[in-house]
């Protein structure tokens, strides 16, 4: 009776774990695409992830690839950059705004959020301080089912793009483990609706920059 007490236990530990990730996966069905298959948005989301020296990691360059692939190919017509302006290692949307640049992406199609510190915080603010409807949300595929459900969650009409990793297999396997444990706290701030960590009043600039 212990050992089968011992099973059932555990059964349970994991279907705790994983109801998370499997709302996160089903949410996101239908909604993912390659670059070359996303369909069009005025707004591509662009989420953050570490710099390094100043310069944007190769996960993160996978990215903002993927993002003026968009531009240029006219899927997305302005950019929301969102990551931490005060990060540990650097200022992630002046990183990824430099960078696009760099690709040919026009600087006046380029929104910053500087606190966009998780992907809850980049979803929410999108919404309530960029006023962002519908978009495109550019990340790696690890990643890009919970970036999904949680915006479409908070009422953005959201289709995720998946960007290339640049990155090893050790280190791809690391991230997809650390985004199904992710997904738990994910589905966390979506029960309890709670705020960003930071609140900003409306900012019309991507309003503007599609006005331009």
């Amino acid at each position: 009776m212990k050992i089968k007490r011992v099973a059932v236990a555990a059964v349970a530990a994991v279907l705790a774990v994983s109801s998370p990730w499997a709302w996160t996966s089903l949410s996101a069905q239908g909604h993912v695409y390659a670059v070359s298959k996303a369909p069009a948005a005025d707004v591509a989301i662009v989420l953050g992830t570490e710099v390094v020296n100043g310069e944007p990691s190769p996960r993160l360059r996978g990215r903002l690839e993927a993002a003026a692939d968009l531009v240029s190919s006219g899927k997305a017509r302005v950019l929301l950059v969102s990551g931490d302006g005060n990060g540990g290692s650097g200022d992630e949307p002046a990183a990824m705004t430099a960078y696009l640049v760099s690709l040919g992406v026009p600087v006046d199609r380029i929104v910053g959020d500087p606190h966009g510190l998780d992907t809850y915080d980049t979803c929410i603010r999108a919404r309530d301080v960029y006023g962002v409807k519908r978009a495109l949300v550019v990340t790696q595929s690890y990643h890009v089912d919970r970036a999904v459900t949680l915006c479409r969650h908070l009422d953005i009409d959201a289709d995720g793009v998946v960007a290339p990793c640049h990155c090893s297999w050790t280190l791809r396997t690391n991230k997809s483990i650390r985004d199904y444990l992710a997904s738990g706290k994910a589905a966390w701030d979506a029960v309890r609706n709670r705020p960003p960590a930071v609140t900003s009043p409306p900012d019309p600039a991507i309003e503007n920059a599609l006005r331009s």
